[in-house]
């Protein structure tokens, strides 16, 4: 039996299973948890100690018909300053819990559109965040990237910030392709908003594009990556796009028909793999690809890479703080989620709480689960000796959750002593791997495409 043969045989192209950015995953937040449990884990930070922080700006000047993030579209500047005003209020009221010497060791700013800030936004934001915490030495400072969204002025403002790190959304060069979606944007626009970022000592490139959209074939994707690697990103997220209409309504608007099938969804990730590997881009993971050197090629080489809501990351910080609607928060004692709809974002902080409307606090096996879960997706290997260590837990305990895998996913991994090792073709099935050693009920329907 062929490779591709087995991987259909093991259901890979019917299986629906979650990314993993989190365990237990988003739909097992539990809606009866509000901000107090919240305000004691920011006040159980160590003084002194360095954070992540992620500031959700959910506005767009026009709304993407592929994308499932939470967004509003506006063609003025009024909602998104108002909305700016809730936001320093929100990073007030978490100051007030915050112990002394708490420094940011990353700041992510996503949405929507975060380029979408004037430049006096940007200057106003980046000053309430570090009016709350400062910015650790070496810190990383990333921002998402529109590039129809972006001009100097506004770019100028980031560099003064102290951005770091562009992230750049490419999703599909192909001009029928970028009409299908809703998302029209030029090589040459996205060029000019590369050369813009280097100019102003932007080192740091990523970018991110997308395979499984309608339309999509062998020759437009290569075409596609081709004028990517022309740009030399140092980092890709190569994301399979996730059909769910029935969460994101605006996916409504794509022709489900021609959307490509699972098995050639597999054909175009192969295909932009093999040519981002010809370019001499190491992959990272299951979706993420680095030229030797970067920072996460680094931290996946030396075992300290992580994963979280924004994938694949070096950031080593087990406290990530979110602000703004809808962002998720993750605290050694559990994940917080605020209020998705902005209005009750709004209504919650002017109301001089914090804004957590879902959450989840660790028990159980939490912890040694997703650890294990983590360490599969970012190696596709886990030592249960190491994470019995980490959690002070016996090793035949952990061993044992091995039980029932052979019989679900035969022959596609290796279990040596405490070590399971997942055999390199079957890299692509281990985020079923991972659910196996997931024990909360699954919804499969409310979930992605295995690949």
């Amino acid at each position: 039996m062929t490779d591709r043969a087995q991987l259909k045989h093991l259901g890979l192209f019917d299986a629906r299973v979650p990314r993993y950015t989190s365990y237990p995953t988003s739909p097992q937040f539990k809606a009866e948890f509000g901000p107090d449990p919240v305000a004691g884990w920011i006040s159980s930070i160590t003084p002194g100690a360095s954070v992540s922080v992620y500031v959700h700006i959910p506005f767009c000047r026009n709304l993407c018909w592929f994308c499932a993030c939470r967004t509003q579209g506006t063609t003025t500047a009024a909602p998104v300053a108002s909305y700016l005003e809730t936001v320093k209020a929100e990073l007030k009221i978490a100051a007030q819990y915050l112990p002394q010497g708490v420094t940011i060791e990353h700041l992510h700013l996503g949405g929507g559109t975060p380029t979408l800030m004037e430049p006096a936004m940007i200057a106003d934001l980046t000053g309430a965040i570090f009016d709350m915490a400062p910015l650790a030495e070496h810190s990383q400072f990333s921002v998402e990237i529109d590039p129809n969204e972006i001009d100097g002025p506004r770019l100028d403002a980031l560099a003064a910030a102290g951005m770091n790190r562009a992230s750049i959304g490419v999703q599909d060069f192909d001009p029928m392709i970028q009409e299908v979606i809703g998302r029209p944007q030029t090589f040459e626009i996205t060029k000019a908003a590369v050369d813009g970022l280097r100019e102003r000592g932007i080192t740091s490139l990523n970018a991110d594009i997308l395979y499984g959209l309608p339309h999509q074939d062998i020759g437009r994707i290569t075409d596609s990556v081709n004028k990517l690697l022309s740009l030399s990103p140092d980092r890709v997220a190569l994301f399979g796009y996730a059909h769910v209409p029935w969460m994101a309504r605006r996916q409504k608007l794509i022709p489900t028909e021609a959307l490509p099938s699972p098995e050639a969804r597999l054909d175009l990730f192969d295909t932009a793999h093999d040519l981002f590997v010809a370019d001499g881009f190491r992959q990272i993971g299951i979706d993420h690809f680095a030229r030797p050197g970067d920072g996460l090629d680094t931290a996946q080489r030396d075992g300290t890479m992580r994963r979280n809501f924004q994938g694949y990351t070096e950031d080593k910080s087990d406290t990530l703080i979110g602000f703004g609607a809808s962002a998720i928060s993750r605290y050694p004692q559990g994940y917080a989620q605020n209020e998705p709809a902005t209005s009750k974002y709004v209504e919650k902080v002017r109301a001089g709480t914090l804004a957590t409307a879902r959450g989840h606090a660790f028990e159980g096996e939490d912890l040694i689960r997703a650890r294990i879960i983590e360490l599969l997706l970012c190696d596709f290997a886990v030592d249960f000796a190491q994470v019995a260590g980490e959690y002070n837990v016996d090793v035949e305990t952990l061993i044992a959750m091995v039980d029932g895998l052979e019989t679900l996913l035969p022959d596609t991994f290796t279990l040596e002593g405490s070590k399971l090792t997942i055999k390199p073709f079957a890299h692509t099935l281990v985020r079923i791997t991972a659910r196996h050693f997931d024990a909360y009920d699954m919804n499969a329907s409310g979930h992605s495409q295995a690949v």
